[in-house]
């Protein structure tokens, strides 16, 4: 079957998708607030003015990072390439999620997206990336004339693969992981993901068993590096005063901080944890608190009622608009912003991080061990193995298998403080020993795109 062929049936079936999922779609884009309409537009293609202005005579790389996570691990990427490369290139950043877009406007400047024709305030630069469709991705690609889109993690589109390839831009796939599923599902269709991997030149792993498996689903095996993770070298995050604020009107009461979580059809993980982790340990120490922080914002609403059939609870927001800081009454605070989850994990005692309870791969357990801070996972971490293995071996972290053993592992660490404090000493030498995969990955991008000098246009 010719590429064109099997574009064309792609694009067929991905329209068909679409336009099935349409009412679904468009009802969570309405609920993202007053500039859903721009970000629909945006992803059919319209490259609005902010962006064009922002890439006016610079030459330009294109950073793609789906949502919270990859946005993060991005950060450093983004600002250590832009420094080698000098003034006259520009990064752009797109992302897919709404929470990932705010988080870009956060960390890259303000969004390319603004009033009805298309104005914006700021640099421009961060936008949500397109549908994978023919006109939409060819829009994006004749207005910024990108020398390199990096991929963030696994996000591979077959049409914006194709459509790089027939114009000469090199595609590198940056911090790229493969889960077991993502695996399983690689092999079993191997004749055709090959294919859609090979039209990706430079692949830098996260790992050697996240490359060895890149390889054997069919990507070149010249064009697989295993460089490292990036999420180990993610700076300590900027000052939180929401993160202050915590500390302060926690008053010296010990903080359980469990982040991440995320909801299962079966029971979502805030409920295990007000159940069977909480009740026990607010009977022994009564004056602990909670920081429930659910990794959807949609969730928000139903967590923060939820939470409140346990105890006196506050949302975060609502701490914010306080006067003076004056010690909690509430035991439990529902985090409900967006991007101060990794500072907050830096005041408290003992961390649990979530999707992990439920088969869901698990977040990053380096946020909170960054600080020194103990950490507890459940036994689905699939999307952290190797990170998650690295601190098994220095004893600095505890994977449990359900609520029950989670409630003994917190209650452990509350009583020990002194084998608390250890194993979080623990866990912040496996975050620093296993830095610098940013600076390899610049290096290899740069390679990649001939090694520009520093201001060359």
């Amino acid at each position: 079957m010719t590429e064109w062929v099997t574009m064309a049936l792609y694009s067929v079936l991905l329209l068909a998708v679409l336009l099935l999922g349409a009412p679904y779609w468009l009802a969570r884009l309405a609920r993202g607030g007053e500039g859903w309409a721009a970000g629909l537009m945006a992803r059919l293609g319209r490259v609005l003015a902010g962006l064009r202005e922002a890439v006016a005579g610079r030459q330009v790389v294109w950073v793609h990072a789906v949502s919270v996570g990859e946005v993060l691990a991005a950060t450093r990427l983004v600002a250590e390439l832009e420094a080698a490369l000098g003034g006259s290139w520009i990064t752009v950043v797109s992302t897919t999620t709404a929470t990932g877009q705010a988080l870009a406007r956060e960390r890259f400047g303000a969004a390319a997206g603004g009033d009805e024709n298309g104005k914006a305030e700021g640099a421009g630069r961060v936008f949500y990336y397109p549908l994978d469709l023919a006109w939409a991705v060819r829009a994006y690609l004749r207005a910024l004339r990108p020398k390199l889109l990096v991929l963030m993690e696994s996000e591979l589109w077959p049409r914006m693969l194709v459509e790089c390839g027939r114009a000469g831009i090199p595609v590198a796939v940056a911090n790229a992981r493969v889960s077991d599923r993502s695996f399983a599902r690689g092999m079993r269709a191997r004749a055709v993901w090959g294919r859609l991997l090979r039209c990706v030149n430079l692949f830098l792993a996260q790992s050697e068993e996240d490359a060895r498996r890149l390889v054997a689903m069919g990507a070149r095996a010249d064009a697989v590096w295993a460089v490292g993770n990036l999420k180990y070298d993610v700076r300590a995050p900027k000052a939180s005063r929401l993160a202050e604020l915590i500390r302060a009107a926690a008053a010296g009461r010990p903080v359980v901080v469990a982040g991440s979580t995320v909801d299962d059809r079966y029971r979502p993980e805030e409920q295990i944890v007000l159940q069977e982790l909480m009740g026990p340990v607010w009977q022994i120490y009564p004056g602990t608190l909670l920081v429930l922080a659910p990794r959807h914002p949609e969730r928000f609403d139903t967590v923060a009622s939820e939470a409140e059939d346990f105890g006196p609870t506050v949302r975060a927001t609502e701490l914010l608009t306080r006067g003076d800081i004056v010690p909690l009454t509430e035991r439990i605070i529902v985090l409900d912003t967006i991007g101060d989850l990794a500072a907050v994990y830096g005041v408290a005692d003992v961390a649990f991080v979530g999707g992990s309870l439920v088969k869901r791969g698990g977040h990053n357990p380096l946020e909170p061990a960054r600080f020194g801070v103990p950490v507890v996972m459940g036994a689905s971490y699939e999307n952290f193995r190797d990170i998650v293995g690295k601190m098994q071996t220095a004893d600095a972290i505890r994977i449990v298998q359900d609520g029950y053993e989670l409630r003994d592992a917190l209650m452990e660490l509350l009583t020990d403080r002194e084998a608390a404090r250890a194993m979080g000493e623990r866990g912040r030498r496996v975050f620093e020993e296993q830095q610098s995969a940013t600076a390899r990955t610049v290096e290899a991008l740069l390679e990649l795109m001939g090694s520009p000098k520093k201001g060359a246009r």
